[in-house]
């Protein structure tokens, strides 16, 4: 009987298990619209983050001028994660393949060009004389 025991307590090993891929959703888009904004502004309650997106047309900071908000989208914090997740994950995609984005934009201003800047041409372009 103890015999038994020791051979039926005997730990079984499992096969490993492969990563579960999300399931993929059929999508109708027959009836989506395109919009482009540079500007979001978020709240958050205790059950969703709320965002609104819209076109910023200022062309420096000017808090006078209200931005007028065009789209607003809620979601659940899981569905904020999903797209948190996306995002990250497709930013990197593209700073590995473009470059760093720089999000200050006082980094990214060139100086603008002086007087005393001489404008070259490179050498055996056609200069149009």
């Amino acid at each position: 009987m103890a015999d038994e025991l020791k051979t039926s307590s005997s730990p079984t090993i499992a096969p490993p298990t492969q990563p579960q891929q999300p399931p993929q959703f059929a999508m109708d888009s027959t009836g989506i619209s395109t919009v482009y904004t540079n500007f979001c502004h978020g709240t958050i309650t205790p059950e969703e983050l709320i965002l609104d997106f819209g076109l910023n047309t200022q062309m420096g900071p000017n808090p006078n001028v209200p931005v007028k908000l065009t789209h607003r989208v809620v979601m659940n914090f899981y569905t904020a994660k999903r797209l948190l997740n996306f995002l990250h994950w497709t930013v990197n995609r593209y700073e590995s393949q473009f470059g760093v984005l720089e999000t200050d934009f006082q980094k990214r201003v060139r100086s603008p060009l002086t007087p005393s800047t001489p404008i070259t041409r490179p050498a055996g372009g056609a200069s149009g004389e």
